[in-house]
């Protein structure tokens, strides 16, 4: 006799990190812009120029169900919030705390769009008691500050939610450049609380439409802990580039909460080598065995182009990447949804 329940499909979802190689001419006119050679008005015309275009070539070229603006606007990940005070009053110097490393999207498509910004936390480190000590600051106090950055972070999420974002991505580069600087994991949790100062302003609802990215070139097992502690749903690991990812799945799965989506990294945006679908299924049906299919999601390790500047991927290699992978996901969503 056949039974009458039938079994629910799982989809697993599949999301890119954001950053796409911009526009050989939106790279000249960054340049322009920053000579004086041409107004900021001029340079807003290109940037929405190389929106359309990246969101209209990620639509068309990948087959992606969820698309970004590939953060053609920014400068780079990091700085595109005082973009314009790093021309006019603030100077980076070597005491500072160093990382290395729209809704116009929304009007071009009827599909999911994802929007990526910066922590709380990577802004606070432009808040140097060195500049308060100096002189430089007159009566603002550290708190007061974080007051400040969490009105603002609050408000730059907010208004992605508002404008209809698929989800907001919070890219969290400086967890693990934490580690190196103080090992013994105390500035990673501060760096935690100060992101909850601005997630905990968020409902459970608008908390699931919110993700962190992280990469990593230090041992994931010793962040991992702290990390799922963000008041938030979604999670955007690397994790195809990493050497040991049975020791990394074991973690996730120890420390994960059931109401977090875990996206694994199943690219590699540094490798030239295209990978092929039937590589990321392999991928995915190994980290199968450690997070619940329910929780499952599939994503890029990191950006390919996370500062404005950076032209050593083209977008021909970045578009048959993330094609790659959104056939890899199927391929792997179509056997565990039969096994």
């Amino acid at each position: 006799m056949v039974s009458s329940v039938t079994r629910q499909w799982i989809s697993i979802p599949s999301e890119l990190i954001g950053s796409i190689p911009r526009t050989s001419e939106l790279l000249e006119a960054r340049i322009r812009y920053e000579s004086d050679l041409i107004t900021i008005e001029d340079l807003h015309k290109i940037e929405k120029k190389a929106v359309e275009q990246t969101v209209i070539e990620l639509d068309q070229l990948t087959g992606s169900m969820v698309l970004t603006d590939g953060e053609q606007t920014k400068p780079s990940f990091l700085t595109y919030p005082i973009y314009d005070l790093v021309f006019e009053r603030y100077t980076f110097d070597e005491q500072c705390f160093q990382i290395k490393f729209t809704d116009v999207a929304k009007r071009l498509t009827n599909k999911p769009v994802k929007q990526a910004v910066i922590t709380a936390s990577a802004l606070s480190m432009v808040y140097a008691p060195h500049l308060l000590n100096s002189g430089h600051i007159d009566n603002y106090s550290h708190e007061e500050f974080l007051k400040d950055l969490t009105d603002e972070c609050e408000r730059d999420i907010r208004l992605c939610l508002e404008y209809g974002a698929h989800v907001v991505q919070l890219d969290f580069t400086e967890a693990r450049l934490s580690l190196k600087v103080d090992p013994s994991g105390r500035l990673l949790k501060d760096f935690i609380a100060i992101n909850n100062r601005v997630l905990d302003r968020f409902n459970a609802n608008e908390q699931k439409k919110i993700g962190v990215h992280h990469s990593s070139d230090i041992d994931y097992t010793l962040m991992l802990p702290d990390l799922f502690q963000l008041n938030l749903t979604n999670f955007y690991l690397q994790l195809s580039s990493e050497k040991n990812r049975i020791k990394v799945l074991k973690c996730i799965q120890k420390h994960m909460k059931p109401n977090h989506r875990i996206f694994v990294g199943v690219i590699d945006p540094i490798n030239p080598t295209i990978e092929s679908a039937e590589m990321i299924r392999d991928q995915i049906l190994e980290a199968a065995q450690f997070i619940p299919v329910e929780q499952l999601g599939t994503t890029d390790d990191c950006g390919f182009s996370p500062f404005a500047d950076d032209i050593s991927t083209s977008k021909e290699l970045c578009y048959e990447k993330i094609k790659a992978r959104i056939q890899g996901t199927k391929m792997a969503e179509q056997i565990l949804n039969t096994q």
